[in-house]
């Protein structure tokens, strides 16, 4: 009987120790590991981030670069699976997400994603979210996490490093020009802790704000200092 296709499952944190946990265990449960993997991309974590890891049997490596796009490139080169999957620590994919997976690349898809739903009940985070399920980039969320065959991958370059913001979305675009790409009619399940923090309308302001500007090719530098300026001064 011919093996499955494999799954690399690559996750870049920093010091995300309380959320990983979980993941992992949860992934575990949901996956054969005879035949996927799990891969955490470190970007210099100070907390338990790195013990939490290997006490779950995750395969762990520290970036030399740090940054979303770069980890996620550092641990797509470790990666041994035929597909790589990039998850948030915070996310949380479907129990079925293996088997959600193999079916679209074996129906000819080479990429895609899940939907989204947050963790909390809130009018505009599932007003939000219901956006997710239209075949739209300016919808694509890096939460919604990204399933893409590994040769693919390489071949449009991976993500661009020089990206500070909208990476997730930014690859989409470039993979939809070689690739079908599939949004599944499953969702994942996202933590809302930064909209609980700042508010669901306030924050999302900000992050559409933040899209126009990388659409109006606004300096990588700017959108990254005016975002980090609002979660300085955004909390009450």
């Amino acid at each position: 009987m011919k093996n499955p296709l494999k799954i690399s499952i690559i996750i870049p944190v920093i010091n995300e120790e309380r959320s990983l946990s979980g993941l992992l265990s949860y992934l575990k449960e949901h996956m054969d590991s005879r035949y996927n993997e799990i891969i955490i991309s470190d970007g210099g974590s100070d907390d338990n981030t790195v013990e939490v890891a290997k006490n779950h049997g995750a395969q762990v490596y520290e970036s030399p670069g740090k940054g979303r796009a770069r980890q996620m490139n550092f641990g797509a080169r470790k990666a041994q699976g035929d597909i790589l999957y990039f998850l948030h620590s915070d996310t949380i994919p479907p129990k079925n997400f293996i088997e959600l997976i193999t079916k679209e690349i074996k129906t000819n898809y080479e990429a895609g994603c899940f939907q989204l739903k947050f963790d909390i009940d809130h009018p505009a985070l599932r007003f939000y979210s219901w956006f997710t399920r239209f075949d739209v980039d300016v919808f694509r969320f890096g939460d919604q996490s990204l399933f893409v065959r590994k040769a693919l991958f390489q071949k449009v370059g991976g993500f661009r490093e020089d990206l500070l913001v909208m990476e997730d979305q930014e690859i989409v675009t470039r993979l939809k020009k070689h690739a079908q790409f599939s949004i599944i009619d499953e969702h994942v399940v996202t933590s809302a802790r930064k909209y609980q923090r700042f508010g669901a309308f306030r924050l999302q302001l900000i992050f559409s704000i933040i899209v126009v500007l990388f659409y109006l090719e606004i300096s990588q530098e700017v959108i990254a200092n005016f975002y980090k300026s609002f979660l300085r001064t955004g909390s009450d």
